[in-house]
């Protein structure tokens, strides 16, 4: 343990954040699981749940020292390499997608032997940040051709956007709107940009009328992304049972909370342990829990600006804003579904909620942001010598 320690390396205090919020994420977990246990019971017992969360914790520790021991400059190829790889995980989860307690989950597939499953989606999210600011670090010097980038950057990115889309909506205009700061922040043209987002309008609106004509193709998913923002002002909706019971828990909890453990609407809460468990934590440690997590985050958030800007290339500055952002907007958005400021989107609390494949692969994206925090005294590479937070963006109209 002694030489993990010594050779622990990058931001500090982005260590620090994540430790915390892991620790604290022991209690709401525990609390919230005797609703799987009694409600739901796919579960046998509150320990059990406890010591899977505990489990995949620890291997996303174990992923996030080792991706942070690689150095970044490996990722760069790393992105291309995977994402033919990406391609066809997506296409066979979409085809294969299991049932996860009676529902349908064509975002996932199940893992052989572990007994877990798997969310593609996180894993392409983090392949196609990386790859876009691979893009934009080799073409920070040369004038950008719309129809050229078209099939270098937007052709790989619509190819993955398209599989994730039909069964998870939330994921697929996260990672869009993401790549589209990380390319306004690379010095990508401002209206190429315009021109993206024109025809990532377009394409969604054929999409859901083609849904739409022939339900049969991908059953329920439009008709739930509707429903969800139909719910979203309709207070009277039945299927808004979930935020009136999260809205009762953040009424309940006060300024210092019922305490650890005292949750009442944890076992009436459905997802009380992943998409609604900030309500849970606000019910039992009140607003003064509420707002702690939520400076770790702002913390975490202000860390990654910190090493974004040191970093000496263009590559490094990119690829921790392309990968960072998504994990605090990420948060910012289950929190907000929590409070009732954005309809129900099924997105978790990063390193808090349960689910192993949201805690790996935010600790892989953690891992690569401490791998470039850890490369101070890298020499910057020729094409790769400006960091785009230090002087003013500039874009080409």
């Amino acid at each position: 343990m002694n030489n993990i320690l010594k050779n622990i390396q990058g931001d500090k205090a982005i260590w620090l954040a994540i430790a915390l919020l892991a620790f604290f994420s022991f209690m709401p977990i525990y609390s919230a699981s005797t609703n799987l246990v009694y409600v739901v019971k796919s579960a046998s017992s509150p320990a059990a749940i406890l010591f899977k969360h505990a489990v995949l914790l620890f291997l996303g520790f174990v992923i996030l020292y080792v991706v942070h021991k690689i150095p970044y400059r490996y990722f760069s190829g790393a992105s291309v390499l995977m994402l033919p790889i990406v391609f066809c995980l997506l296409l066979y989860t979409l085809t294969q997608g299991t049932i996860i307690g009676g529902a349908n989950a064509s975002r996932w597939i199940h893992i052989p032997f572990v007994g877990i499953g798997f969310q593609t989606s996180t894993l392409a999210g983090l392949v196609l940040m990386t790859y876009v600011a691979r893009y934009l670090a080799r073409n920070k010097d040369k004038e950008i051709y719309f129809k050229e980038s078209l099939w270098q950057l937007w052709l790989p990115v619509a190819s993955i956007l398209i599989l994730i889309l039909p069964a998870n909506f939330s994921t697929t205009a996260i990672i869009f709107c993401m790549i589209l700061v990380l390319t306004f922040i690379g010095g990508y043209p401002l209206k190429h940009i315009a021109y993206v987002l024109g025809l990532g309008i377009v394409f969604l609106v054929i999409f859901v009328l083609a849904a739409k004509a022939f339900p049969d193709a991908m059953p329920n998913r439009v008709d739930t992304w509707i429903s969800r923002v139909e719910n979203f002002s309709d207070k009277n909706a039945e299927e808004a049972y979930q935020v009136e019971k999260a809205k009762i828990a953040i009424a309940t909890g006060g300024t210092v909370g019922l305490g650890p453990g005292k949750s009442v609407q944890k076992n009436f809460l459905p997802q009380s342990s992943s998409d609604f468990i900030y309500a849970i934590i606000i019910e039992e440690f009140g607003l003064v829990g509420g707002v702690g997590v939520v400076l770790v985050y702002l913390f975490l958030l202000f860390r990654i600006l910190i090493v974004a800007k040191k970093a000496q290339t263009i590559f490094a500055t990119l690829l921790v804003v392309g990968i960072g952002f998504p994990i605090i907007f990420q948060a910012m958005i289950n929190m907000a579904v929590a409070i009732n400021l954005f309809p129900v989107t099924g997105q978790t609390l990063p390193l808090i909620s349960s689910g192993g494949t949201s805690i790996w692969m935010t600790c892989f994206a953690i891992g690569m942001i401490l791998s470039v925090s850890s490369m101070k005294d890298e020499s910057p590479q020729s094409i790769e010598h400006e960091n785009p937070l230090n002087i003013l963006h500039e874009t080409s109209i």
